[in-house]
């Protein structure tokens, strides 16, 4: 047919339908391989209890179609006498596709893995630091592709990488404050000294640890209101974790009265021991007549509760001393409260 012998931009029409079937039939290639990976892996899925293949397809569903649509281009181009610069054009394009698409398949593999992290974790710590380095590797791997695109672009990727470092270190003097909290916070996931829902003190402020961000920690107090602390701010103070208590020490004094006799007094420590062994959850350590006080007989005891829940220990310490008054009770030993004794001296005369 004469009309196939019509030459277009350096090709015959021929050669041009030529490329227009092998791009065609390329894009339709892809998109049947893509299908029965995708297809295959799903019926390993079922086989398997593992991850990995959960994350490939993930990866695969996210092949874009104009990545697709860019190499069945460039694979049609192939056939066609077109210039250097033009071939060139399609190689770098494709390239840079390629460099963006394994982008995205990398990111979204990362995403597929900490969401089954999230799952299967159980550690709050574990699960912030897993947030943190995802966050962290999903920037490095998008300013290494940013790199390697500006690379293939021709771009002379050391001097702008010299550059970036003499600019981020003038921003860094600038937000100083912000990069301070920024590594703070690093160092707070990486050093978990506290994680979210750990009851924490700090100075005199105490609550639940609710979000460990970027540049601030959020803490619920008792009475209701959120208190923000600057992630620099807190890591320059002294923080008390009670999340991390495994048994709390308790210390409590009660005090008699001047005029209790001798047996009563050397009977007070067991009447105390008797009350603290008879809770559970409980070891007893010691309990001892301690000091003369202004207006008591003063003995100090010293039990240890085997949980960090401060209710539990409320109600331990409540059992006890019902218990210790009852017995001062049937002993005839009264509790010292303030009392003031006068003398009174009348002179001769």
């Amino acid at each position: 047919m004469p009309e196939l012998d019509y030459v277009f931009y350096g090709n015959e029409i021929q050669a041009w339908l030529v490329a227009l079937g092998i791009a065609a039939g390329s894009i339709l290639v892809l998109r049947l391989v893509e299908a029965v990976v995708v297809a295959r892996l799903q019926r390993l899925t079922k086989k398997t209890s593992t991850v990995i293949d959960d994350i490939v397809i993930a990866s695969v569903r996210k092949t874009k179609l104009i990545y697709l649509l860019i190499v069945a281009v460039y694979l049609g181009s192939r056939a066609l006498e077109l210039p250097e610069r033009v071939h060139s054009f399609g190689w770098k394009t494709l390239i840079v596709a390629s460099l963006i698409q394994a982008g995205v398949w990398v990111s979204v593999g990362l995403q597929m893995w900490l969401e089954h992290y999230r799952e299967t974790e159980e550690d709050g710590a574990n699960r912030t630091t897993m947030n943190a380095l995802s966050f962290i590797g999903r920037i490095a791997l998008w300013a290494t592709i940013l790199l390697l695109v500006l690379d293939n672009l021709g771009i002379d990727v050391t001097a702008l990488v010299a550059g970036l470092g003499i600019g981020g270190i003038a921003i860094a003097l600038a937000v100083q404050n912000i990069l301070g909290d920024l590594f703070a916070s690093l160092s707070i996931v990486l050093d978990k000294p506290f994680v979210n829902g750990d009851f924490i003190m700090v100075g005199d402020l105490l609550g639940s640890v609710e979000h460990i961000g970027i540049k601030t920690t959020r803490i619920r107090s008792l009475s209701g209101e959120q208190l923000v602390f600057s992630n620099a701010d807190l890591l320059g103070s002294r923080i008390r974790n009670f999340g991390r208590m495994e048994q709390r020490r308790v210390v409590f004094s009660i005090g008699a009265t001047y005029q209790t006799p001798a047996d009563k007094l050397e009977a007070v420590p067991n009447i105390i021991q008797e009350a603290v062994e008879a809770q559970d959850n409980t070891r007893f350590d010691r309990s001892h007549f301690s000091s003369y006080g202004d207006f008591s007989l003063n003995f100090e005891t010293v039990y240890y509760v085997h949980s960090a829940d401060y209710n539990l220990y409320m109600d331990i310490q409540q059992a006890i001393n019902l218990q210790i008054y009852r017995r001062f009770g049937e002993e005839g030993i009264e509790f010292a409260y303030p009392t003031q004794t006068l003398f009174l001296e009348k002179s001769e005369g």
